[in-house]
């Protein structure tokens, strides 16, 4: 049985295409929401009677607050308290860092010492720790340098002289944030894919740059938050050194309360100068992960520390690095698609499809225009290839048609009916998340890196949309998702997990997926790109199969010879605008645009 067979027994919607509608010359009205104006006037009324209940009792003793809180004493016990969070945090990282990559060694030994020292000293209660090392005199009388196990030293102090309570104060609190941070650093090389590692050892880099360059700029964003809690988690404990007597904050302001019985003045000085700690932990905490956010993110906010390395000229280096793997990236698109091999042609299916209408649409990422007053109109049941050069808004055009890119200015509507707002006379009002929810599901999607659920199999991938957001029951749901799997080749990988998929097996379980809830209109982002060149065919056969659907479909590409294979019409674009539309015979062969024959003659 052929694939086109198979989806023509799929059930069909029947779709009648409205009159073509503008809506260049409607108001659009913000989404209001009301629950978050109740919220916000809460949250005032909240903080208005604390901040008075707070500023109108005279027994805070706010006059007693001004006196102490710049106070010699006080200073000198917060640039203690500063001393000890920075050795402690320095140190403890460092031994911590230390400790993670022993236990992630191939060394059983070594592994098992760092566990037995996490074990210990995540066990010890810091107050104890810190009268253990100030006592340690009891216990060892000298502490000595020299060759273990002879008699062979080279120095030796008496202990209760070595130990000062500050040396005392330091060493407790990095063996303590030792211990915490080394399964905080551990478990972020471990959040580190293995295919990174794999990579980094493929090219050659050694172990420490594999771990610098590549392990650790990914692990920083597992990292960040947990390490940067156990950063102020020390900085307030270091007021448990009290029991050693040395004048930290904490120490120094029970020593002061105790002389003029003004308890809560002084606690409160102690209470504001530990907010003003942590609130400059939490904003380097901010500008240190909006750093590391790089990549991940695709519009990422700019950082204090991004703008200070532009500034050093790093930044440019890194740029050229960016541009030469994209153009790496776009010769490796354009081999592969040159090796497509073209599949039988096989007989229509007549599904029927949405018309896409897209009427002067902008958008932009910051400084960065990647739309540019696009327009475009998509015929019902069309095949449609999207080409260009990596960076010139195909990918972003795509996701703008599902609404998953709000756009800044121009409309696109499916069938007449914009997914992103509704229509009340000549004004537009732009819909909830939930109500958009709803209408795109008339608009399916097939992504890149195919997206799918790691922790759900095949089928309960295929099966979760259409149990949820149609209302299919589940016995129903799982037969047409087999029914789906069989139809795109994987009727024995349906308990399969994506991990245990090929590339190109994952991208048809996508397929399907997207296929679940009877779209409309179907898109897909370079669904080749991220696969060996072994398995692009058995992806392009699939969608040749869907061209044949009635399915509306969008594709953005870099396999040439699959568009003029397929595609009813080719659209070029370059730097966020189209420059030619036309049917593949005549865009590929007499392109009227010279950029468009420029970049043909580069792939073709």
């Amino acid at each position: 049985m052929s694939l086109a067979s198979d989806f023509a027994g799929l059930p069909t919607r029947a779709h009648s295409t409205p009159p073509t509608r503008d809506f260049s010359r409607y108001r659009i009205v913000p989404a209001r929401y009301p629950a978050r104006t109740i919220g916000t006037v809460f949250a005032v009324v909240v903080i208005f009677a604390i901040a008075n209940s707070v500023l109108s009792n005279p027994r805070w003793g706010w006059d007693v607050f001004a006196e102490w809180f710049f106070s010699e004493p006080v200073l000198a016990g917060l640039g203690r308290t500063l001393l000890l969070t920075l050795f402690g945090t320095v140190l403890g990282f460092l031994l911590g860092t230390g400790l993670a990559l022993a236990r992630v060694s191939g060394s059983p030994l070594l592994a098992s010492l760092s566990w037995a020292y996490v074990w210990l000293f995540r066990s010890i209660p810091l107050i104890v720790l810190l009268l253990i090392l100030n006592n340690l005199g009891y216990l060892y009388s000298t502490v000595w340098l020299g060759i273990p196990f002879t008699e062979i030293t080279f120095a030796s102090w008496s202990t209760t002289q070595f130990i000062t309570p500050f040396f005392a104060a330091v060493l407790g609190l990095t063996l303590h944030a030792g211990a915490f941070s080394s399964e905080i650093v551990r478990g972020g090389i471990l959040s580190v894919d293995q295919g990174q590692h794999e990579a980094a050892a493929a090219l050659g880099l050694p172990r420490r740059r594999q771990f610098s360059r590549i392990v650790l700029p990914q692990a920083m964003r597992t990292i960040l938050p947990n390490g940067f809690n156990e950063i102020i988690l020390l900085a307030k404990g270091t007021s448990q050194v009290y029991i050693l007597a040395l004048p930290e904050l904490f120490y120094t302001i029970q020593i002061i309360y105790r002389r003029n019985l003004e308890v809560i003045p002084l606690l409160m000085v102690a209470t504001v100068w530990y907010l003003v700690i942590l609130s400059v932990l939490s904003f380097v905490q901010h500008h240190i992960e909006r750093y590391y956010s790089r990549g991940a993110l695709r519009n990422p906010p700019p950082s204090l520390i991004g703008l200070a390395l532009a500034r050093l000229g790093r930044s440019r280096d890194a740029a050229a690095a960016r541009r030469t793997e994209a153009a790496l990236a776009q010769a490796g698109s354009y081999q592969a698609g040159s090796s497509a091999v073209a599949a039988p042609s096989l007989a229509s299916l007549q599904r029927s499809g949405g018309e896409i209408r897209i009427s002067n649409v902008s958008k932009s990422f910051g400084p960065l225009k990647v739309l540019d007053d696009v327009s475009l109109v998509l015929r019902p049941g069309s095949v449609t290839a999207i080409i260009g050069q990596s960076g010139s808004g195909k990918s972003t055009l795509l996701r703008s048609i599902n609404h998953l890119e709000r756009v800044d200015e121009g409309f696109i509507a499916i069938d007449g009916e914009l997914i992103g707002y509704r229509q009340d006379g000549d004004t537009l009002y732009e819909l909830k998340e939930r109500e958009i929810l709803k209408r795109r599901v008339d608009v399916g999607m097939v992504f890149q890196s195919f997206n799918l659920f790691p922790h759900l199999t095949a089928i309960e991938n295929v099966i979760e949309a259409p149990l949820s957001v149609r209302g299919v029951s589940r016995e129903q749901a799982l037969a047409e998702a087999r029914e789906l799997l069989a139809r795109v080749g994987l009727a024995d990988k349906v308990d399969a997990y994506p991990r245990q998929l090929s590339g190109g097996q994952q991208q048809r379980v996508a397929i399907a997926r997207a296929l679940a809830l009877k779209p409309k209109v179907l898109l897909f982002d370079e669904p080749t790109s991220a696969l060996d060149p072994e398995l692009v065919n058995e992806v392009l056969d699939v969608i040749k199969e869907l061209a044949r659907s009635g399915t509306t479909l969008v594709i953005v590409t870099h396999e040439i010879g699959f568009a003029r294979e397929v595609a009813d019409e080719v659209v070029f674009m370059e730097a966020g605008r189209i420059l030619e539309v036309g049917p593949p015979a005549r865009v590929f062969a007499e392109p009227d645009h010279p950029r468009t024959r420029e970049f043909l003659a580069k792939v073709l």
